[in-house]
């Protein structure tokens, strides 16, 4: 089976939640897979698959949410510690599919340079599905990509007040 770059991009909502999708099918099929979290450290209901199924290995590589914050030094470490883990992840072959959850963030926030990000997706190992997420991918990135998806936000309750609620949005 040929394995694809795919990139899930994009200012809507699902970015993560579709990547999910996929690990949950590819985790059924008995595969491997392993989901690297960059910028998130908080625990949210999705990181609780790995405690149902053992072949889906969950890490979080960040301290806490930074979509809107101003990285620090330890930022800057969690994110270089993750590239490291992303690179051993998707050139291994240990792994059917990989998902770098929030890392085209990562770039834009300064933590990642677009170039590790690159050098990541051409040491993918041959037979490693990625699936790469995150608002403001670039065109790069984009154009490495097999499949590519962008999310576009038409409404959403959040402009209504509504908090993210467990179980569906968190």
């Amino acid at each position: 089976m040929a394995a694809y770059v795919h990139v899930y991009t994009g200012n809507g909502k699902g970015k993560t939640t579709a990547a999910f999708g996929v690990a949950l099918r590819t985790g059924l099929m008995g595969r491997r897979v392993y989901i690297g979290q960059f910028l998130k450290g908080m625990k949210y209901s999705e990181t609780k698959i790995s405690d149902l199924m053992e072949n889906i290995e969950i890490e979080q590589l960040g301290r806490s949410c930074l979509i809107d914050g101003k990285p620090t030094k330890e930022d800057y470490e969690c994110a270089k510690d993750g590239l490291e883990k992303a690179l051993d992840s998707v050139s291994s072959g240990k792994y059917s599919l990989v998902i770098l959850d929030e890392i085209t963030i990562a770039v834009y926030l300064g933590l990642i340079k677009e170039e590790d990000l690159i050098k990541i997706i051409d040491k993918r190992h041959g037979d490693t599905e990625l699936i790469i997420t995150g608002r403001y991918a670039s065109e790069k990135i984009i154009d490495l990509a097999d499949l590519v998806t962008e999310m576009k936000e038409i409404k959403h309750y959040y402009q209504k007040g509504v908090m993210s609620r467990e179980g569906i949005d968190c």
